[in-house]
């Protein structure tokens, strides 16, 4: 499964700047509130996407505050990893983050820039790798295990004032997993015996 396909709501960003939502389930009025937003709809690989094209973290960060508003009116399982939408009037625009995470081949690597954001990822149960300068999550997680570690650890982090960025290993739109397939409802099964005849009264 993908980590995408896991919560009602998914958004994330592309590594090329795109912000995408991503809908597992039918919410009202979602379309336009995303759509009232900025975000453009887009059939792909079985599934709507709405992207929002690369611009200026100030204004992702408003229209996918807007969208997100409305929709947590409806839905409170919506996750929220994109880094294009991180803007704060008090950040520098080109500083690195403090903490990092990074999507890889079914794991999630780990990297912090201060002392507090490295015992942070401690407090939830990242260890430090054998090279010594990154992080791993505890072993045995699934891809929801995996999501639900780095969503709790990014959440603390922010109560911290510490700024975060989360890398899905989604170059481009084009390169976001298709929707998973709907099992088809089965036949119905064929009575086993003659239909009960109804008595007259």
């Amino acid at each position: 499964m993908s980590l995408l396909n896991i919560p009602d709501v998914f958004i994330g960003s592309t590594d090329d700047g795109h912000t995408f939502v991503v809908l597992n389930r039918r919410i009202r009025d979602a379309d336009r509130l995303l759509t009232d937003a900025g975000f453009l709809a887009r059939e792909h690989l079985g599934r709507t996407l709405y992207l929002l094209p690369p611009g200026t973290a100030q204004d992702a960060h408003e229209r996918a505050g807007d969208a997100m508003y409305g929709l947590l009116a409806r839905t409170l399982d919506l996750v929220d990893l994109s880094w294009t939408t991180r803007w704060s009037p008090d950040a520098l625009p080109d500083a690195d983050p403090d903490l990092r995470f990074q999507f890889t081949d079914g794991t999630v690597t780990a990297t912090a820039e201060t002392t507090t954001a490295r015992s942070l990822l401690e407090q939830h149960g990242f260890a430090l790798a054998a090279d010594g300068s990154s992080y791993q999550p505890q072993p045995g997680l699934d891809q929801r295990g995996l999501l639900g570690a780095v969503t709790a650890a990014e959440t603390h982090a922010y109560t911290h004032g510490l700024t975060v960025s989360v890398g899905l290993g989604i170059p481009t739109p084009m390169d976001i997993p298709a929707a998973p397939r709907r099992a088809s409802p089965a036949p119905p099964s064929p009575p086993s015996g003659p239909a009960p005849r109804r008595r007259p009264r």
